[in-house]
Formats: C-alpha cells, sequence, structure tokens
C-alpha cells in the first residue's frame, strides 16, 4: 500500500504539466505518476503536427480560431470552452518555451506557423514534425528535477478505488514483479490519452488502450459523446494492424494532393475547400472513394513540391517514406484514414472535474465540450495544457482536504491462482479490432452496431469468468478496457440518429 497527495495516470502533456506545477507550488506534498510503458511514452510523444496557437494577431485573430472551432465542431461545442481554451493559448505557450521546448522559426525570427485542414490561417507553431516529442522531452526534464514527485514507470492502473461517489486512489499492477497494490490519494487525475487500440488500425502507440475512460465508467462517473471518432485521413497504408504511420496533416496544409489509382484528385467532388478540408470530411470522402473503386488505399501527390522545403519541414516523415523505397520526389504515397482521436470521453466542468468526487480527467480522456463532434487540427495539446492548468488553479485556490474515508482494504489472493495465457487474449484482442473497423468505423449502421454490441458483451462476461481462474497481466486488463470502450462507442453510436461531424451513420441495412 501506499498513500500520495495527487496521483496522476498517465505520463503525458496533461499529466505531467499537472504534476510540475503542483510540484512547484506545493514542495512539502507528494506527486505520484503512474505510467504503464516508461515515462516518455504517451499519445504527446507521437503529435506530428504542432499547438494551433494565435500568435500572429496581424493576420490572424482569436475570433478567427474560435470560429474555426465551432465550425469544425459542427455546431456541438461548448462556445464558452472553446473561448476560455483559445484565449488562454499563448500564456500556455510562453511556459512551455519557459521549460524549454524549442519551436521553428523563421528567417525573421518568428514562429514558422504551418496551416493544417480547417484552419483559416497559418497559426500552427511546431517543431519540425515531432512537436509532441519536443515537448513530452522539455516537460520530464523539468520533472525529473523535482524530488517531490515519484514516477512509477511500468506501473498499470488496474481500478480505480472509490465509496460513496468518491474516488481515494487506484489498485496498480507493479509488471516487474507481477504485484497488485492499492495507492490512495487525496486527488486523483485520469490523463491516460486515447483508445486507438479498440480499433487496431491507429495513429496512436500501442499503450493507448482507454484505461482511463473504462475505469471512470466502472465506478460510474459521467461518459458522453464516445461516438465521435476522429480518423485521420492519411496514416501510411500497410497491411498490418497496430501503430500507423502518420503522414501529418501539415503536409496537405503544405500543397500535397489526394488522389485516386488513377490519379484523379478527388476531393474537389466533396468539398470547396479540397485537400484543407477538415479531417472528418476527407475521412469519408476516402471511405466512399475506396468502396466505389474497390481499391485498399488512396494516393498523397508531393512530387510538386519543393523538395529542400520539405524535408527541412517534414524530416521524420521524408526518412520513414525513404526508408521503405518511397521517393516522394517520383512516388505517390499510399494512404488510408486510421483511428486518431476520441472527441468524446469522461465528463468534466470547467475544473476539470468529473462526476465523482477527487477525481479529475485530463487531455484525451476527458470531454470538455471543447471539439463537439470533430476536433481541429492542433487543438488537442492546447485544450490538454490549458485543462491541465484550470485543475491546478482549483485545486490551489481550493482549501486543502486531506482524505477522512478509511481506506478499502484489498486481499491479496490473486498471486496464488495461475497466470493467464496471453495466446487466449491476443485472438480475441485481434477479433475485437476486426469487429469495431468493420461495424463501427467511419462509416456505420444500426444493423451492424446491434451485433458488435452483443458480442462484445460475450467477450467481457467470458473475461469476467476468466478473472476468477486466473491471475491477470497488463494484456489482460487492457482487453478488458478495450472491450469496455467497444461498448460504450457501439451504444453511444446507437443512440444517435443525427449525422454530426465525425460521425456517419446510414439508415439503411448493409447486405
Amino acid at each position: 500500500m501506499t498513500q500520495t497527495n495527487y496521483l496522476i495516470i498517465g505520463s503525458g502533456v496533461a499529466g505531467l504539466t499537472f504534476a510540475l506545477k503542483m510540484a512547484t507550488r506545493f514542495p512539502e506534498k507528494n506527486i505520484t505518476i503512474v505510467t504503464k510503458s516508461n515515462a516518455e511514452e504517451s499519445n504527446t510523444k507521437y503529435a506530428q503536427g504542432g499547438i494551433a496557437i494565435v500568435t500572429n494577431k496581424i493576420e490572424d485573430s482569436y475570433e478567427k480560431h474560435i470560429q474555426d472551432t465551432l465550425i469544425c465542431g459542427d455546431g456541438l461545442c461548448d462556445e464558452a470552452v472553446v473561448r476560455k481554451v483559445i484565449t488562454e493559448g499563448p500564456k500556455r505557450l510562453q511556459e512551455l518555451i519557459h521549460w524549454g521546448a524549442q519551436f521553428d522559426k523563421n528567417a525573421q525570427g518568428n514562429f514558422d506557423l504551418g496551416k493544417e485542414g480547417g484552419h483559416s490561417q497559418s497559426r500552427v507553431v511546431h517543431h519540425k514534425d515531432q512537436t509532441g516529442f519536443e515537448i513530452e522531452r522539455a516537460i520530464l526534464q523539468q520533472v525529473y528535477l523535482k524530488e517531490n514527485i515519484t514516477v512509477l514507470d511500468h506501473h498499470f492502473a488496474i481500478d480505480l478505488i472509490a465509496e460513496d461517489n468518491c474516488c481515494l486512489g487506484v489498485q496498480v499492477l507493479n509488471q516487474k514483479d507481477k504485484t497488485i497494490f492499492p495507492c490512495f490519494a487525496d486527488y486523483t487525475l485520469l490523463a491516460t490519452g486515447g483508445i486507438g487500440n479498440v480499433y487496431g488500425h491507429t495513429t496512436n502507440p500501442i499503450i493507448a488502450t482507454g484505461d482511463g475512460i473504462a475505469m471512470a465508467n466502472r465506478i460510474h462517473a459521467t461518459i458522453t459523446e464516445m461516438e465521435f471518432i476522429q480518423f485521420h485521413p492519411t496514416a501510411l497504408f500497410h497491411n498490418s494492424n497496430g501503430t500507423q504511420f502518420l503522414i501529418s496533416e501539415a503536409v496537405r496544409g503544405f500543397g500535397a494532393y489526394l488522389r485516386t489509382k488513377s490519379g484523379r484528385r478527388f476531393m474537389k467532388d466533396y468539398d470547396e475547400r479540397k485537400e484543407l478540408a477538415s479531417r472528418d470530411i476527407i475521412s469519408q470522402s476516402i471511405d466512399f472513394e475506396l468502396k466505389k473503386s474497390g481499391e485498399v488505399c488512396v494516393f498523397l501527390d508531393c512530387t510538386h513540391l519543393d523538395l529542400e522545403a520539405f524535408i527541412a519541414h517534414f524530416p521524420m516523415i521524408y526518412k520513414h517514406c525513404k526508408s521503405i523505397g518511397i521517393d516522394i520526389t517520383k512516388d505517390w504515397i499510399p494512404v488510408v484514414p486510421a483511428q486518431h482521436y476520441l472527441c468524446g470521453g469522461i465528463v468534466v466542468d470547467a475544473n476539470g472535474k468529473t462526476s465523482v468526487e477527487r477525481l479529475f480527467a485530463c487531455g484525451e480522456c476527458s470531454r470538455t465540450g471543447l471539439h463537439g463532434a470533430n476536433r481541429l487540427a492542433s487543438n488537442s495539446l492546447l485544450e490538454a495544457l490549458v485543462y491541465s492548468n484550470a485543475i491546478y488553479d482549483y485545486l490551489s485556490e481550493n482549501p486543502y482536504l486531506e482524505v477522512t474515508k478509511t481506506p478499502v482494504y484489498f486481499k491479496s489472493y490473486k498471486d496464488r491462482l495461475p497466470l493467464i495465457t496471453n495466446s487466449i487474449l491476443s485472438q480475441i484482442k485481434s477479433e475485437l479490432q476486426l469487429l469495431m473497423r468493420s461495424h463501427a468505423g467511419i462509416v456505420r449502421n444500426n444493423h451492424d452496431l446491434k451485433k458488435a454490441k452483443k458480442q462484445l458483451k460475450h467477450w467481457l462476461k467470458e473475461l469476467q469468468e476468466l478473472e476468477q481462474n486466473y491471475q491477470g497481466n497488463t494484456a489482460f486488463y487492457e482487453l478488458k478496457n478495450l472491450i469496455t470502450i467497444g461498448i460504450l462507442i457501439v451504444q453511444h453510436s446507437m443512440l444517435r440518429e443525427e449525422n454530426r461531424g465525425g460521425f456517419f451513420k446510414i439508415k439503411y441495412l448493409r447486405c
């Protein structure tokens, strides 16, 4: 058993910035970060594009960014939240710079701003095509300097501990020695990132298994809008499951064209913005084109672009393409949509508070109202920074309350059970990912959703039976969470009748 003042589950930008600020403000308090991989591994690390922030107020404005966000969210954004997040952007950017994060500048010494789909102006602050990696590096460097922050890496959060709608901490699996122990906390923050591996084809890292949302759901925290799944239009196409290499939104902003195998630029048939339409429109357009043609992918054409400038802006993309035999000066890049971002999640208020006392959520696992039915490109890191700060402000300004409830006592019996075999789990996981792609993907219908719901509930029951007879491991708990996330996506998709943003459901039954 361990005890801490502030417990953070997840080590992306949301969790790390909160930890750093609380450690600085309250040097006498203990902050514990639980992360199931190493501290560097998170969704933040893989964010290529950058952070959408208004820095050039001559050509751009807060109002333009606000309107772009509202348009992309297709009428379901909370406008007050949108205004809060966007107007705080410059302050949060200055904090990152203060912590040592570096962003690209132009010859005049100003930010080299990128333009991405759905944006009316160039406003994306970036570090080449590795912005998330750079931010993670800078913040972690500061975190490791704080003596009152403990990072428990390779520790998996199994379940939240809650009584009477109050979160008391979390049960933790030490992945190194396989022991399970409770970690009690005065306040708990879920910053667990996305859900990409429920689909298999995803731009998310392999650790993105929806753990925070699934755990919150099991203690009856309010979860909503799980039907709004953003598929990134341009993941590099290959035939394997798992994390897909992302061809950044900014490549289309840089001038690349989308083409069919025959060379037709098809986006002009769907939206007047062509390749700069928002992600939902482009993903749906690609899906329609592939179903119409029977092809497995479309192509991103960069052959007309300035090679030197392309390499300067996208060195990682250029190197990766070259390593697999794609010469962007003469070859088109094969791309398909892949799951990229969840716009719904754990409902939080303006202070990041969930419906469960002493439980907060931040980043992709939370639903703030910023994204509505579809996230505007590069608004995610901004949201994480602003809401991390909001939680910090709230807990700094309100009287500190220590837990007065008696901690729940957990009997250690699971270590006497036989270990579960991963072969059973991997088979179910593969079938789950195929089911979600085919029955709850870019285009859905109620017939397929009902079939998916029945199968998902069957798998969940199967895992619950296994849990009574076997000692669980990380793969087991992740699969349990993925199935829980799948059920939430399917249930919320069945309830929504109106197509908005990233959600598209057809009325007729598929034969």
